[in-house]
């Protein structure tokens, strides 16, 4: 709806009512949010006593089933058993209520069955009892799937537009909680159902999806449009059905990274142990034309962008990473970086962060340049190790070193050189390789629609720490500088 669900303050009841009608407001617009809100109202109760009622009907007579489906929600993987009173009810729950069918976990049909076995069973017992709006909600819960949304424009406390996606339809939905925080691109796990009256928000997680994960909701995406790609058409609700279990899967990886404890490790799991290795070389031009092939998916050419040569035109340094194809665990990522190389006149350096690939990148090298290549040495240093080689910080020190630098910056010279040398940092962002994007620069990265999601995703996020205080006062960076600089949308909310 155009018009807030409650009374603008600003506009008093005679008034002219805004809409142009040229009655009193409250006799136009006010009068019909009224009405709205209170059909609104009306809808929740009745939902939420649905809900209560089917709760009930399940404790009495299938509650022997709830630790199968708290099982199969989690797709196996269970670490805590299953409790009534759990915060995670407010997703688990609909899923137990609505969706949960023994008979077809795990398989994939063209065309599943609308609703669970507990929603049948409840209707088969209840239906005649039920009214016609709980009818329709229940009807909705049972067809509409659990997706991921972004939120596009928000009116807090009232509605807002949500666009999902993973298939793109948007949905202009009334919710007064959800809505109270939301911002444009924040990201939610829940299910849109759509009522005579109005749509609104049927369930949701209990937890707000960092703006990092779009990159790998977005991966999901590509995953089941390819599962559909011999039928040559877009995702619909019917396949977000069918493959529930994949995207919950991605929601889980989600809710789980908020609590696993920090481990550090690379992306093949393996612990992050820093390695240096170091051979001397006969010739770089030979080294690099025989290594070139460990940058998966680039080209000699790319490779040599920018490199240096000496006077007769022979190789003087180049550095490329060490890249294989996709990642298992990221399915966003198109390529994941191992390692980086160095090759100079004489000499090759490499860089990896664990045992496993030191190990397997000298094998490479010593296999493809045999004679051109000798080791000399390996250096590993553990990140606890070389945390400890920092200088120690001192607290006290640190507090006068903020205090000089907020003396400094009341200068408005240097307050504008300091901005502009931010500025400046920020920008060549958009010239880095960044692992999410597959070992892209944003700027490479923009040039397909999903590469350009993710880095907007990336530049809001960015965004909004720098909010919270990631700058500091007076020297925020224009975000929307790098936005036009990359051609991306401009952030106006």
């Amino acid at each position: 709806m155009d018009m807030p669900l409650h009374a603008n303050e600003r506009i008093g009841r005679n008034d002219a009512c805004p809409c142009g009608s040229g009655k009193k407001y409250k006799r136009c617009c006010l009068e019909q949010q009224s009405a709205t809100y209170s059909l609104w109202a009306q809808q929740r109760d009745e939902s939420d006593e649905l809900t209560r009622a089917m709760i009930r009907y399940v404790r009495n007579n299938h509650e022997d089933l709830a630790q199968d489906a708290w099982k199969e929600f989690h797709l196996g993987e269970v670490t805590r058993r299953f409790s009534w009173t759990a915060d995670e009810q407010m997703i688990f729950m609909p899923y137990f209520l609505f969706h949960w069918n023994p008979e077809f976990v795990g398989r994939r049909k063209k065309a599943l069955p609308d609703g669970g076995v507990i929603a049948h069973s409840f209707l088969q017992a209840n239906g005649p009892q039920l009214s016609a709006r709980q009818q329709q909600i229940l009807d909705q819960a049972m067809k509409r799937p659990v997706t991921f949304y972004e939120v596009v424009t928000s009116k807090p406390g009232e509605s807002f537009q949500l666009i999902d996606v993973l298939t793109g339809s948007q949905s202009d939905v009334m919710e007064q909680m959800a809505s109270q925080q939301a911002r444009p691109g924040d990201l939610l796990y829940g299910s849109v159902w759509t009522l005579p009256d109005f749509t609104v928000l049927g369930c949701a997680a209990p937890i707000k999806i960092p703006l990092s994960w779009k990159a790998e909701i977005i991966g999901l995406r590509k995953m089941l449009r390819r599962r559909i790609a011999r039928q040559k058409r877009p995702l619909d609700t019917a396949d977000l059905r069918r493959y529930a279990d994949e995207i919950r899967a991605t929601y889980l990886l989600i809710r789980d990274s908020f609590n696993t404890p920090p481990r550090l490790c690379n992306t093949d799991g393996d612990p992050l142990v820093f390695h240096s290795l170091t051979f001397q070389i006969e010739s770089a031009e030979s080294a690099f034309e025989a290594l070139a092939p460990l940058a998966a998916g680039r080209s000699k050419e790319e490779l040599l962008e920018g490199v240096e040569f000496d006077d007769r035109a022979k190789l003087r340094s180049v550095s490329f990473d060490w890249l294989k194809k996709g990642n298992s665990k990221m399915p966003s990522w198109e390529n994941t970086i191992l390692g980086s190389i160095k090759i100079s006149v004489g000499s090759l350096h490499a860089e990896v962060n664990s045992e496993k690939r030191a190990k397997r990148l000298r094998n490479e090298i010593e296999k493809r340049l045999r004679a051109n290549a000798t080791h000399l040495r390996t250096v590993a240093q553990t990140a606890d190790e070389m945390v400890a080689k920092l200088p120690k910080r001192n607290s006290a020190r640190e507090k006068i070193d903020e205090e000089i630098v907020d003396d400094i910056l009341r200068d408005p010279e240097v307050r504008k050189q300091f901005r502009e040398k931010i500025q400046k940092q920020v920008e060549a962002w958009a010239y880095q390789k960044i692992p999410i994007l597959g070992g892209r620069t944003p700027m490479q990265a923009v040039r397909d629609p999903d590469g350009r999601e993710i880095v907007e995703s990336l530049l809001l996020d960015w965004e909004r720490r720098a909010e919270e205080g990631g700058y500091q006062s007076g020297i925020r960076p224009d975000f929307n500088a790098v936005r036009k600089l990359l051609k991306v949308m401009p952030q106006t909310s």
